[in-house]
């Protein structure tokens, strides 16, 4: 949503709009500075910070693939992944958010396999630093049955689901269908609004609210299952590109409340 705000006016932002929590995008070198390769120094002091200001870094997102099918490849993805754990677990972070990425060739039983033994290879470090890897319904993976496959493979603690809750839709998933899907391994959500415009064959993320993503359906189904976690919202903007953080934050702060009051009132 910032790219180009500091990290301390990130923090000052968080508190204008009620927010209680952030998740950095690791490797686009946003203004903010967390980055992998930030000094232990630095990580104590991004950690004291949040803590001093009662918020909580409650996720890293990172663009690891862990369903690539090239081996040199994905040892690439499982680095960046690796390295985004230890960020994680010095920072009190639990979460480090993962995609499937592109699938490759062959049957889905044997990409499911393949992708669910490169996030077993992360399993004895995710468990030492006491960080949870998250598997996100996005890219080739928005059928969250297909995300299910996965985990339940995996078949560990230290594996759950990021549920975005635009992707499943996109690809005709009512929410009650994802929710019977994953809703007992989701540990975190993604919140972004869209629609297609006339004769659009893909989906333009609008302000909340102005879309046609049903975020209300998710949250009372997650809500009466005792879901705890964090509604995160993820407006991407380029890093030095013309944009209205503020406008976002607002937008997604207010939307929220709305919904959540409407729930409390059902």
């Amino acid at each position: 949503v910032f790219p180009d705000w500091s990290l301390e006016q990130i923090v000052d932002k968080l508190h204008s709009y009620g927010y209680v929590g952030l998740e950095p995008r690791i490797g686009w070198r946003h203004a903010a500075g967390i980055e992998p390769d930030i000094s232990a120094a630095r990580r104590k002091e991004i950690r004291s910070l949040f803590e001093r200001e009662n918020l909580q870094i409650c996720c890293i997102a990172t663009g690891a693939r862990l369903a690539t099918a090239d081996p040199s490849e994905l040892d690439k993805h499982l680095a960046e992944a690796r390295s985004a754990i230890d960020l994680a677990a010095d920072l009190a972070v639990p979460f480090v958010r993962t995609f499937g990425g592109p699938r490759g060739k062959g049957d889905l039983r044997g990409i499911v396999r393949h992708t669910a033994s490169a996030y077993s290879r992360l399993l004895e470090q995710a468990h030492a630093r006491g960080v949870t890897l998250l598997m996100e319904t996005h890219d080739e993976w928005c059928v969250s049955a297909q995300v299910r496959a996965v985990v339940e493979l995996v078949d560990s603690p230290r594996l759950k689901v990021l549920w975005d809750i635009m992707h499943p839709q996109r690809f005709m998933e009512r929410p009650e269908e994802t929710m019977r899907n994953i809703g007992e391994m989701t540990a975190h959500l993604h919140a972004h609004d869209g629609r297609y415009d006339a004769g659009a064959q893909r989906i333009t993320t609008v302000p909340m609210g102005e879309g046609i993503i049903d975020h209300a359906t998710p949250l009372r189904l997650l809500q009466a299952a005792g879901f705890d976690g964090f509604f995160s919202v993820e407006v991407i903007h380029r890093p030095g590109t013309e944009h209205d953080a503020d406008g976002a934050l607002a937008n997604y702060a207010r939307e929220f409340k709305k919904i959540m009051a409407g729930l409390a009132a059902s």
